[in-house]
């Protein structure tokens, strides 16, 4: 179901802003999930990839192998990973490209603005998990009229 209306659900519309889009935009579509530790210690799910994090493979032939990001290919939507090569007819070595969302994230390559943007996400997580839910303490002091609203 549609929510937002200045959002359009047309495919043709949708495919075009996909294959169109800059670079900046690229980068958070091009996000990969976090590991389950690295997800209990920030508590985030997933983060936009960047080169120097280390990554294992979760789908396709190079599954379950782990390699550092030499390269987010945003023109491409792959990344390549050190050491997930193939060799071309004539010898020579290429990296393989895969697909963000195919790969978990065990290491981050930390930095100021990384770790604001994790504390940033983590805080709006907290907000949303505390969001609609009643303590004992809520209920019991809505139950019991205040000593204002008896006079």
């Amino acid at each position: 179901m549609k929510h937002n209306p200045r959002v359009t659900s047309s495919r043709r519309k949708c495919r075009k802003a996909h294959f169109t889009a800059p670079s900046s935009v690229r980068r958070v579509l091009m996000s990969a999930p976090l590991s389950v530790d690295l997800r209990n210690k920030y508590n985030v799910r997933s983060v936009p990839i960047r080169k120097d994090d280390e990554v294992q493979v979760v789908r396709g032939t190079f599954k379950g192998r782990e390699g550092k990001v030499v390269q987010v290919y945003r023109r491409k939507w792959v990344i390549h990973v050190e050491r997930i090569t193939r060799e071309k007819v004539n010898g020579s070595t290429v990296n393989v490209g895969i697909n963000p969302s195919k790969v978990v994230v065990t290491k981050l390559k930390l930095d100021k603005d990384r770790k604001s943007l994790l504390d940033r996400k983590a805080k709006g997580r907290a907000a949303d998990k505390a969001k609609g839910k009643f303590t004992a303490e809520d209920v019991a002091a809505a139950a019991a009229p205040s000593l204002q609203e008896i006079d």
